[in-house]
């Protein structure tokens, strides 16, 4: 894949007011999103935020019930034909036929983007041999492994070389291997000059990939930056615990939401905890108020073996803006009455 220049003065994505229903369910409510050429772009929430119905209206493939966009300067309702000639889109679940063999799919897939049959096997050859497939090529596409599939059905997107490559959740279901080196692709696509948009629920792959991230919530756009500019907007840090005795958690938490502004978070360990504050006071501030907190930890006869306090992490900035987990649930309000 050889470098080459975005072009253009338009963004690669223009999109206001985006409203999209389904029946009494408004999957989207209002999206405002602009996205520069030339980065990769992270589309980040958890299922059925409104992702993939973002990049279907974008993709011209559903039409917005309200609002605007525009597609490397093009209007998604008049200029759907000019927008699909610059796009790609590759999505949850690979498109190819498993009958053939991975070669074949590529060919024909060439073949059908306009391609001599000659310029297609030289196509199909580069891809095979940029995305480590060459040795499978001539086996079934039924045998290969999951991480084989988003390879090639990635690979199937770059046949003609897009503009914008929309990428919906590509590594969904994937082992961490096979994640890890669809993370080099996504990479190496955006250096030869294609503007990615990365739709993830994997928070770690926004923080390795995206340049900027879009937070999306029950059709909303709840924030907007850098990894490092979501991190640092939801608060001070966070404060990490670890008890002596798992039974004075639940006391712990009476007294450190008496002292702290924050959101308490528990995992299955009965000894820790950590609190994500939401206040954002100076460093000597936040030194006082945690010395504070342990000090009435210790007139109340809990006791701490470990105390940590330290940046959020990209969780935590996501629990902070939407409320909860991009993945599964790991707080127990329950235990701060108990």
């Amino acid at each position: 894949m050889s470098k080459k220049s975005s072009g253009g003065d338009h963004p690669a994505v223009e999109a206001h007011g985006l409203v999209k229903a389904y029946g009494e369910n408004r999957a989207l409510d209002g999206i405002d999103l602009t996205i520069p050429r030339g980065q990769v772009f992270g589309f980040l929430g958890p299922n059925g935020a409104g992702k993939t119905t973002t990049i279907r209206i974008l993709a011209t493939l559903t039409r917005p019930d309200g609002g605007t966009a525009r597609v490397l300067g093009h209007d998604v309702l008049t200029d759907a034909d000019a927008i699909r000639a610059r796009v790609a889109v590759t999505g949850q679940f690979a498109s190819l036929d498993e009958d053939l063999t991975g070669y074949e799919n590529l060919l024909i897939l060439s073949r059908l983007h306009g391609l001599s049959r000659a310029a297609g096997r030289r196509r199909a050859d580069e891809l095979l041999a940029a995305f480590d497939l060459t040795r499978s090529a001539a086996r079934p596409v039924s045998g290969y492994s999951g991480g084989m599939r988003r390879r090639l059905d990635i690979g199937a997107s770059l046949i003609v070389t897009p503009d914008l490559l929309f990428l919906d959740e590509p590594t969904t279901g994937l082992d961490p291997r096979s994640r890890n080196q669809v993370w080099e692709l996504v990479r190496r696509i955006a250096a030869a000059g294609t503007t990615v948009l990365l739709t993830t629920q994997y928070l770690e792959e926004a923080d390795q990939l995206a340049e900027r991230i879009a937070v999306i919530d029950n059709g909303r756009i709840v924030a907007e930056g850098t990894s490092a500019q979501l991190k640092s907007r939801v608060g001070a840090g966070t404060l990490h615990l670890r008890l002596l005795d798992g039974e004075q958690r639940p006391q712990a938490l009476r007294i450190l939401a008496g002292v702290l502004e924050g959101t308490v978070q528990l995992g299955a360990d009965p000894l820790a905890l950590s609190m994500l504050l939401t206040t954002r006071p100076d460093a000597t501030d936040v030194g006082r108020l945690v010395g504070h907190a342990m000090t009435r930890l210790a007139d109340a006869g809990v006791g701490i073996s470990d105390l940590s306090l330290g940046q959020h992490s990209l969780d935590e900035a996501f629990l902070a803006l939407t409320g909860h987990r991009a993945g599964p649930a790991v707080i127990d309000h329950e235990e701060l009455s108990a």
